[in-house]
């Protein structure tokens, strides 16, 4: 990704090389913004459609599927894991992800980045279920909830918060078992998170779908933000640029 940012900052600077010395990195997060805008649009689609009859059978149809499994251990074992994208579940796994970052790694800016995309997926989920407004679906609930149903906070914040995660470990060097061990179980995290919303009979599965594509968006967006203000603060030609390009490596 930074060597892509690289290329592309290099390449907008050849080409407005009389302007400031910074307005590539304007045009750059632009772009990032339109990639953000592309996948409103996808997601602004899908909710156009929560109130259509096909949609509804749809939702009827994977929520009576999912629901038809329901035993005393996979009730545990949602319960466990909605917890897991709930309020102190996420206080458990930020204040694990502090001690990974400042003692392991020494690099306070992963816990701020993993903070900021957090706090993102939070307050954009509180305002989209205010203006979308959808109630909870009307079959039993397992677990008591309070907010309104679209979109899923927890599948939007377990897509955001360990979806970045998985980005993070992804980026890290060590071991590949390691590495891809951890990234397949987040995976499995995240998906289990948002079936467990269903499971539980709290959320539509398109409440789910929903809340994937917002926090995807968001990891999106943030990774691009992020490497773009990492090239800006290791170049030289920038106010407190610290390195040179060529050693900015992914």
């Amino acid at each position: 990704m930074i060597k892509f940012l690289k290329e592309l900052i290099n390449k907008l600077r050849g080409l407005l090389g009389k302007y400031d010395v910074t307005f590539p990195y304007v045009i750059a997060i632009i772009l990032a913004l339109i990639v953000v805008i592309g996948g409103i649009n996808i997601f602004v689609e899908l909710t156009d459609t929560l109130s259509t009859e096909q949609l509804s059978n749809y939702d009827d149809k994977i929520t009576d599927y999912i629901i038809s499994f329901r035993s005393p251990i996979l009730t545990d074992y949602f319960t466990i894991v909605t917890q897991l994208g709930g309020l102190y579940g996420y206080i458990v796994v930020v204040f694990i992800s502090a001690f990974i970052s400042l003692v392991v790694f020494r690099k306070w800016k992963y816990m701020v980045q993993i903070t900021f995309v957090l706090a993102l997926s939070a307050l954009s989920n509180l305002v989209l279920k205010r203006f979308i407004n959808r109630a909870r679906p009307e079959i039993e609930h397992l677990v008591t909830v309070e907010t309104l149903s679209y979109p899923s906070g927890h599948a939007m914040a377990a897509m955001a918060f360990y979806g970045f995660l998985i980005y993070l470990f992804y980026k890290f060097k060590m071991h590949k078992l390691i590495k891809y061990s951890v990234i397949f179980l987040l995976t499995i995290l995240i998906f289990s998170i948002g079936i467990s919303r269903i499971y539980l009979g709290v959320h539509f599965p398109s409440d789910v779908a929903g809340g994937f594509i917002a926090g995807a968006i968001w990891v999106i967006f943030c990774v691009i933000l992020f490497n773009i203000i990492e090239v800006f603060r290791r170049d030289p030609k920038t106010p407190g640029g610290v390195e040179k390009m060529d050693a900015i490596e992914d």
